[in-house]
C-alpha cells in the first residue's frame, strides 16, 4: 500500500498543479494541537526580537530554532547570510535572536529549493525534546481498500520506502472502516506493533485515534508522522508531520486553505490555478495543451520518445470554458523557452468547438509567433469550429 501510493504521489507531483495545499511546519503542528495531538511547545516569530522573547518564554532546557520554508533538507541548507543550517539547537536562549537575525530576510538553499534559495520570512522557536525511540505512523487513502488505512513501522525517523523495501515485515497495516472509525483494538494493536510498551502503548493508541480525528476533521488524504517518538520522560510525541489535503474539500475547509503559503510557488503555476488549470513548468521547448491528466502525461512521454522535450504539463480537464483556453495560451506563450505548441484534445470530455474558438481568439489577440500543431478528436468535435476553421489564424497546422 505504502509503496504504491508513494509511487503515484511522486509521479503526480511531477505533473500536477500547484493547487495542492502547502502548509508550513508550524501550521501543521497548530492543526495537530487543536485536535489534541501531542507536539512540542512552540512559538512563531517574524523578527529577531520576537524570536528572542519566544525562546525566553519557553523556559526549556534546550531550544530548537527552525527556518520555515516548504522545502525539505533544511538542516543541511545554507543561507546567503553565511549561516549554515536552517535548524539550530541551543541551550542558551540569548543566542536565539542572533541566529534568527541570520535567517529572517535571507535566502535558504537546500537540495529541494531553486539554486537561488527561498527567502525565510518566519522561524519556529520550539522546545527541544530528547527522543529515546522513533517510529513511523501514517493514515492515508487506499483505493484497494476503498477508504483510509493506517500504516506504521517501529523503524521511524528514516526513509520509510527503504524500510518497506529492505524489511517489509516491519511495515504494519490496519484497514479503517469509514463508518466505525479507528476501533480501540486496532489502535492498541498498531501501538504494540510500533513497539510501545506498558503505559506508553495506551498513550500511543490515544494519539493514533486523535490523528484519525484530525484526518477526518480537515478532509486530509494523508497524515504522516515521522517520527512518532518516545521521550525519556515517558511521553509519546509527534515530532514532525506532513498533512496532505483533498482540494475538492476547499469549499468546506476555508480556514485551512486560507493558511496556504503561495509565496514560494511558481508565479505561472499560481496564475494557472486561478483559472482552474493544472499546470507545472518543465525544462523543454514544446508547450503541451491537453485535456485529461492521463492524455497529458502520455503526450509529454510521446514528445520525449521522439527526441523532443515538453516545456510544461497542462491539463484543461473537462468542462473547460473558452476564457480558460485563452488564459492557458497566454501562459504558454509567455514562456520564453517555448518554440512550438502542441494541442492534443480528446473531444469525449470537452466540446472541441470551445477549444477551437478559444485558440482562434488567442491567435488573433496574442499575435502567436511560434508554430502550432492542433489535434482535436472525439465525440464533441461535431458542429461549430473545427480544426479546418483554425487555419486562417495559425502560423502552421
Amino acid at each position: 500500500v505504502l509503496l504504491n501510493l508513494r509511487g503515484i504521489e511522486n509521479h503526480c507531483a511531477r505533473v500536477s498543479s500547484r493547487r495542492w495545499l502547502n502548509l508550513q511546519e508550524y501550521q501543521s503542528k497548530k492543526l495537530m494541537q487543536e485536535s489534541g495531538v501531542t507536539v512540542q511547545r512552540f512559538y512563531v516569530a517574524d523578527n529577531p526580537p520576537d524570536a528572542l522573547q519566544a525562546a525566553k518564554r519557553l523556559n526549556a532546557k534546550e531550544i530548537v530554532l527552525k527556518a520555515q520554508i516548504l522545502a525539505g533538507g533544511r538542516g543541511k541548507g545554507v543561507f546567503n547570510s553565511g549561516l549554515k543550517g536552517g535548524v539550530h539547537l541551543t541551550k542558551d536562549p540569548s543566542v536565539v535572536g542572533e541566529l534568527a537575525s541570520k535567517m529572517l530576510g535571507y535566502s535558504l538553499t537546500t537540495k529541494q529549493t531553486p539554486k537561488e534559495g527561498v527567502e525565510v520570512k518566519t522561524v519556529m522557536v520550539a522546545e527541544a525534546l530528547d527522543i529515546t525511540r522513533e517510529t513511523y505512523f501514517a493514515i492515508l487513502m487506499d483505493r484497494a481498500c476503498n477508504g483510509p488505512v493506517m500504516v506504521g513501522s517501529p523503524q521511524g525517523g528514516m526513509d520509510i520506502e527503504e524500510v518497506a523495501d529492505k524489511s517489509p515485515e516491519l511495515i504494519f497495516k490496519e484497514v479503517i472502516d469509514i463508518f466505525e472509525g479507528v476501533r480501540d483494538d486496532q489502535a492498541l494493536r498498531m501501538a504494540a506493533n510500533l513497539g510501545f510498551k506498558g503505559p506508553l502503548e495506551r498513550q500511543a493508541a490515544d494519539q493514533i485515534k486523535r490523528l484519525y480525528d484530525l484526518f477526518l476533521k480537515v478532509d486530509a488524504t494523508q497524515v504522516e508522522v515521522n517520527p512518532l517518538g518516545e521521550t525519556p520522560e515517558g511521553q509519546v510525541v509527534c515530532f514532525d508531520a506532513k498533512i496532505s489535503f483533498d482540494d475538492n474539500a476547499e469549499f468546506r475547509q476555508k480556514a485551512v486553505f486560507a493558511m496556504g503559503d503561495m509565496s514560494e510557488s511558481d508565479p505561472t503555476e499560481t496564475e494557472a490555478a486561478k483559472w482552474d488549470l493544472k499546470y507545472i513548468g518543465l525544462d523543454g521547448n514544446i508547450a503541451c495543451f491537453v485535456n485529461g491528466a492521463g492524455l497529458a502525461m502520455a503526450t509529454c512521454d510521446i514528445i520525449d520518445l521522439h527526441g523532443g522535450k515538453p516545456a510544461n504539463f497542462l491539463d484543461l480537464g473537462g468542462g473547460v470554458k473558452e476564457k480558460q483556453v485563452y488564459e492557458a495560451f497566454k501562459l504558454l506563450t509567455a514562456d520564453p523557452k517555448v518554440e512550438a505548441i502542441l494541442v492534443n484534445i480528446f473531444g469525449g470530455i470537452v466540446n472541441c468547438a470551445i477549444i477551437a474558438n478559444g485558440i482562434t481568439k488567442a491567435c488573433r489577440e496574442l499575435e502567436l509567433k511560434v508554430p502550432l500543431v492542433v489535434r482535436l478528436e472525439g465525440g464533441y468535435c461535431t458542429g461549430g469550429a473545427t480544426p479546418t476553421a483554425l487555419h486562417p489564424y495559425l502560423p502552421s497546422v
